[in-house]
């Protein structure tokens, strides 16, 4: 199973909740920006179910004919988060002042919570409007902020971790990846969607050549677990939002 990198703590749990009603399965992850999974399954990868963060990839997998017909769905939405550690002192307070941060984690346009970062920096008119915003290098981002250093990153997970070691004063990632780290990060601003957009995360089984019968019909049998109402509140724990349609 490929996942986005936030959603790796909730699916764990997930993954012991349903190999504790089903012993005989074992899930196993690879979790990554939706962007560089969508890369390794392009590239012949052995994956099972695609759980990506954001539309984008999942579309993409559509139209190379990977995703098994009727399977795909969408499962939870999430929101772009702005934060520091609680002792870093920022005078930043939300992207709108974000040229005063020091140092910036940031991810990569390909990857999805760099892309939203994007979109709502393009929304206050800090960024120019532009038909694909994915493309937005951060060299870019960096001078319309008045040359604020950013670091860029592969995936949020890695936004959270230069956050939390202070390496960066700032960075985005989702609300659902604050999860645990309540006593040592601050957010300072939760992101409208009306400036990203909605941030929905699609699952989808994925044409797997080398799976036998039994495991094609496992992997089903969990994706039909992954969006049942039981998983549902597993999800709402982790700070997800599951009303999506």
């Amino acid at each position: 199973m490929f996942i986005a990198a936030s959603l790796n703590t909730v699916m764990t749990e997930l993954a012991q909740h349903y190999e504790k009603e089903h012993p005989e399965v074992k899930i196993t992850y690879n979790a990554d920006s939706s962007g560089t999974l969508l890369t390794q399954i392009e590239e012949g990868y052995e994956c099972d179910i695609f759980f990506s963060a954001a539309q984008k990839q999942m579309d993409q997998l559509e139209a190379d004919g990977l995703i098994v017909d009727g399977t795909r769905k969408n499962v939870v939405n999430n929101q772009v988060v702005l934060l520091t550690r609680k002792d870093s002192g920022t005078e930043v307070t939300g992207l709108e002042d974000l040229d005063k941060a020091k140092s910036i984690a940031l991810a990569g346009g390909s990857v999805p919570v760099g892309k939203y970062t994007r979109e709502a920096l393009v929304s206050l008119g800090i960024l120019p409007e532009t038909e694909d915003v994915s493309k937005i290098r951060t060299e870019e981002v960096s001078k319309a902020l008045g040359g604020v250093e950013i670091s860029e990153q592969d995936n949020v997970s890695k936004v959270l971790i230069a956050v939390t070691e202070g390496s960066c004063e700032v960075g985005t990632t989702y609300y659902s990846d604050t999860y645990g780290y309540e006593d040592q990060v601050k957010v300072l601003q939760t992101v409208s969607y009306d400036l990203t957009g909605n941030v929905i995360y699609p699952i989808c089984q994925v044409e797997n050549k080398e799976a036998d019968d039994a495991q094609k019909e496992a992997a089903a049998e969990f994706l039909e677990y992954v969006v049942s109402d039981e998983a549902k509140a597993i999800f709402e724990s982790y700070y997800f939002d599951t009303q999506v349609e």
